[in-house]
């Protein structure tokens, strides 16, 4: 990339500046934007198209992921304090779907369901082992689906720039053609190539910026969720396990530990 902007400079110091082509070299702002743009070769605007569809993906699954995660995080909370203040699992169970966008539920179900298989909904787990692993395969499941097309971002923020340099490369290769064509260095000469140059490089990192700082995040986030499922997981194994029936459990005692998974 060091070459390429010295190369840029190589081209700008040896361009002869014509005070008349100066004064006239047109708009300044936003309409000079547009006017390299409109002055822009074939290849330069491939390079721009190919960035636009890549940003505007990029910029969906942003979108799409902040959103999923906020109601994520939000109905996780809420289905926690409706676990902690329940007094039977059936409970939880039957209005688990109310906070089904928390990953927490998928966990809950999981091992709800492994431990109706093994016991019927009453009495303690006959194999905790069991329940522990269902529990793992609804974490990891659960993570999968979080990270769902989060590799597309760290895609698109890792060839950005590299797509941005190409339309880079081009432009100066066009600036050169100029030149030779011009048979004199003058800045006319030189800057439609340079002006594609700097333009398809910008874009280049516009794009990338944006996808690898919401990867990052995202990937943080998960890495969050993914903590929060295995303490949940903790918790909801450390409730079936103080329910478990000793050999000299009183009889009361016997029924008040079914009443809780009933």
């Amino acid at each position: 990339m060091t070459h390429i902007f010295c190369a840029l400079s190589f081209l700008l110091l040896q361009a002869d500046v014509d005070p008349g082509a100066a004064a006239a070299s047109g708009p300044t702002g936003g309409s000079a934007i547009v006017e390299m743009l409109h002055n822009s070769g074939p290849v330069a605007m491939a390079v721009l198209g190919l960035l636009l569809i890549a940003s505007l993906y990029s910029w969906s699954i942003i979108l799409g992921k902040w959103s999923s995660f906020r109601r994520a995080a939000a109905q996780s909370k809420r289905f926690l304090r409706a676990f902690r203040k329940a007094g039977r699992l059936q409970e939880i169970a039957a209005v688990s779907e109310q906070f089904k966008p928390s990953p927490l539920v998928n966990v809950f179900d999981e091992v709800y369901e492994t431990y109706r298989r093994q016991t019927g909904g009453y009495g303690p787990p006959k194999n905790v082992i069991a329940i522990e692993r269902a529990a793992q395969t609804a974490s990891s499941e659960s993570l999968t689906v979080m990270e769902e097309k989060l590799t597309w971002l760290a895609t698109i923020g890792a060839i950005s720039p590299f797509i941005g340099l190409f339309g880079t490369i081009m432009g100066i290769v066009d600036a050169f053609h100029g030149l030779g064509t011009a048979g004199a260095a003058t800045l006319r000469a030189v800057a439609p190539g340079v002006s594609e140059a700097l333009i398809t490089t910008a874009a280049g990192l516009i794009v990338a910026v944006p996808a690898v700082v919401a990867y990052n995040q995202f990937t943080a986030r998960c890495r969050e969720f993914g903590s929060r499922m295995d303490d949940f997981s903790r918790e909801l194994l450390n409730s079936m396990e103080e329910l478990s029936l000793k050999p000299n459990q009183d009889p009361m005692e016997r029924e008040a530990a079914r009443g809780l998974h009933q």
